[in-house]
């Protein structure tokens, strides 16, 4: 299997030409990021918009994307 960046598996749209750039405009992750997303502050997740990197670890690390990530399975 591809690996796959965490706009693609999330859904977002606020990669470059995503639904939700209009409104949310294009993730800091986006595109270098994708695979480490915790890492960035400013992310996009739970319907708003995240802290830093320090902030929103706990919940990152109960979020399917990164648990995937972490595991290898995707």
């Amino acid at each position: 299997m591809a690996k796959i960046n965490c706009w693609e598996f999330m859904k977002c749209g606020r990669q470059t030409g995503g639904s939700n750039v209009a409104q949310f405009g294009v993730c800091p992750a986006y595109p270098d990021n994708g695979r480490s997303c915790w890492l960035v502050a400013g992310t996009f997740c739970g319907g708003k918009v995240q802290g830093t990197s320090a902030q929103k670890l706990g919940n990152c690390s109960g979020c399917n994307f990164y648990t995937k990530v972490k595991a290898r399975e995707i």
